[in-house]
Parts: structure tokens; sequence; C-alpha cells
């Protein structure tokens, strides 16, 4: 295996369903972060070897190999190929991680791993059309096996069976957005965020030749506890989720430019992080989304590490259960986890939100001269992405 590095890490703000990037095409907006690597690093991107886009939604604007077309839209070189993965909510962090494996392995030099989504436009279910009926995504031979439950009621029993109550989600979700508010206070963001200039569309939804500039993350909202408690649960009748406990249905991209160590020294650029390890895991797919607590380990495990080594912790807000019952398994100090705010206050842009976080951890590292971080997600179907970092 080859020490691979990354050179550099960016990201779009997170836009809010209907926001500033909602007029937008998914592939201006994947390109816009593609092409962004290379002019803050000055590399040729005909050096790379591979692209790996992550994307769940893949019909529409997503589909025809959504990461291809946007490296294409950019403007950047037709001989480097790119594939588009789907690993649920992970789909970015598994395609950092194949990408990073790619180098490892000494198949290609340099890589790009990256993802998009755009919920506005692309949303939940439109993977399954009811018009032509293609079929449901499991069959009756699926439940001889396990019972198809969502996602939504996967966090509920996560919060049944780690004993998190209401409360406890609720003072979650405010802590999430108090620190993404002190994030953009304190411009901790500033050395990943790529700015977007989106269409201006007129009454009809025809672009108008305008655009408008979208550079800060729009999820971010004041509120109390008391304004939390007073929200209706968004899973069941009685549950301890609720709109402010749960990620934000969202737009956005990152992009993440590995090489290896021998070819950014050649390249004459200076590396952010080393990968250490990455992995990709299974979890019961009827708790659905506790895959972060057997990543965690896992890469802890196989590096000779505890919990207490990491500096930096990304772990996705997909709800506030998945976060409390990693805590309770993993006893991490959660002061280090989500230091700027995650999903819930941010926002989850599905196949975009791996790369990121892996984004957001790289430059946290830098920001605050720590040496290690973990980034890791739940994902539909039971699965769970990690990888872990080390600053240089």
């Amino acid at each position: 295996m080859r020490d691979v590095v990354i050179v550099e890490a960016v990201r779009t703000p997170v836009g809010r369903r209907g926001g500033g990037l909602s007029t937008s095409h998914s592939v201006d907006v994947l390109g816009t972060v593609q092409k962004a690597l290379f002019d803050r690093t000055g590399v040729d991107p005909g050096e790379v070897g591979q692209v790996v886009g992550g994307c769940v939604g893949q019909v529409g604007m997503q589909t025809m190999n959504v990461t291809r077309t946007a490296w294409l839209t950019a403007g950047l070189p037709i001989e480097v190929p790119a594939t588009t993965v789907d690993a649920q909510c992970g789909s970015s962090q598994q395609a950092t991680n194949l990408a990073y494996a790619l180098v490892a392995s000494g198949t290609v030099d340099a890589s790009v791993g990256c993802g998009v989504e755009l919920m506005s436009r692309v949303g939940f279910g439109a993977t399954i059309p009811k018009e032509p009926d293609s079929g449901a995504p499991v069959n009756r031979n699926y439940f001889a096996h396990f019972e198809m439950t969502s996602q939504f009621e996967g966090s509920e029993r996560i919060a049944d069976h780690w004993e998190i109550t209401r409360e406890e989600c609720d003072t979650f979700g405010k802590l999430s957005q108090d620190r993404a508010a002190r994030a953009w206070i304190e411009d901790r963001f500033a050395t990943q965020i790529v700015p977007v200039d989106a269409p201006v569309l007129d009454e009809a939804g025809k672009p108008t030749g305008e655009t408008h500039r979208v550079d800060r993350d729009e999820g971010l909202r004041e509120t109390t506890l008391e304004a939390l408690a007073g929200l209706k649960p968004s899973g069941r009748e009685n549950g301890v989720h609720t709109a402010g406990s749960s990620s934000q249905i969202s737009d956005g991209a990152g992009a993440v430019l590995m090489m290896t160590a021998e070819k950014a020294k050649e390249l004459g650029v200076e590396p952010l992080a080393r990968i250490v390890d990455s992995c990709l895991v299974g979890s019961d797919p009827e708790f659905m989304l506790t895959g972060p607590i057997f990543a965690t380990r896992k890469l802890l495990e196989e590096n000779s590490m505890s919990i207490s080594d990491i500096d930096v912790v990304e772990i996705n807000e997909a709800f506030a259960s998945v976060v409390l019952a990693w805590e309770k398994e993993v006893h991490p100090d959660m002061e280090r986890v989500n230091p700027n705010g995650g999903a819930i206050a941010l926002g989850h842009p599905l196949g975009g939100t791996g790369a990121i976080l892996t984004t957001k951890a790289v430059h946290e590292l830098q920001r605050t001269d720590t040496e290690h971080a973990l980034v890791t997600m739940c994902c539909g179907g039971g699965l769970g992405t990690g990888t872990l970092l080390q600053r240089l």
C-alpha cells in the first residue's frame, strides 16, 4: 500500500431546500468543486487517473453518470474517466474511499473523490417512479430475512434501544445549531467554501441570464429549547425526533484531490493530510443507521488507536439518536465531535455529504493544528462508512 495524501478538499455552501442552489443544475454544482481543486492547487487535472463520485438520486439531471458529465461540463480533460457510485447517504464518502484505494493500490497516482445532491430538484422517491411501474426496491424474498423499515423508523428504534429521550435529541439539535452559528461568526469555513453562481429564474422558471452568488450555508436558524420542545414528531406519533433534531433536505457538493506522497512532491504541492485507513461496514438494516458504531470500532482496532487519539470527529447527524447512540457505545469527548455543527444545522445533501464532511475534517485539523480526524456516516440499508485522517 502506498501513502496517499490529500492536497485539497473543497465544498459548496450547503443550500436549504428551495434556496440559493435550487435553481442550479447538479452538473454545474459538482463541476464547480471539481474545477476548484485545480484552480486552488495549480495541479494539471490531466494528472488525475480516475474520478469517483457519489450520488443517491440518480435520475433526471443526476443520471447518465453525473460525475463524468460534471467533469466535462466544467471543461476538464476528456481523457480523465469518472464513475458514479451509490452507497446511499454515504455515497460520496465511499466514492472518496474508493478513489483513495485506487491510489493506494497503484492503479493510479492521483484521483478525485466527490459527490453531489440537489434535493430541491431530485427529491425523495424520485428513483422509484409510479409511472411507468418499474418495480419496488425489495421483494418478498427480502422480507423472508428482514423487515423493511424507513430511516425515520430506524432512528426511533435506535432511540428506544439506547434509551435516548426527546429532551436529549432536542438538546443535541440546539447544540448543532449553536456550533454552526459560532463557526460562521468566527469564519471557520473560509478555507473550504467555494461560492456558486446560481442562475436567476423568471416567473416561468427560465434562466434570465443573470446569476446570484451563494457563498454561505443556508440551513442555520436561531432556535431555543422551548421552541424545539413545541415541534411535532417527524417519525412516529410520539417519537423523539422532530425537524429540529433531524438532518435537513439540502443541496450541495464536495470534492477531494488525492495522490501519492511522491506525486505531490513531484508536482510541488503541499499535502494537507494523509489518509490512514478507510472502511465500509454492514449493520442491521432494521436499525438501519448504526453503521458508524461498527465503522469507528473497526478503524480504531485495526490501527491500534483509541477514541481518545481522535482530535476531530465528523459524524453525520442524520438524526440526533444516531450520534447519541454512537456516543454511548464509543465514549468520545463530545467537544471534539462535530465542533462546527453538523447536518441538523447545516444540512445533508445525501450524495454530497461524505465529501463535505471529509472537507470539513481536513480543514478543521489544519485550523486547530491537531493530528487525527475520523469521518463516519450511517447509510440507508444498513451500512457505515469510515475514513481515518492524519494532518501533515
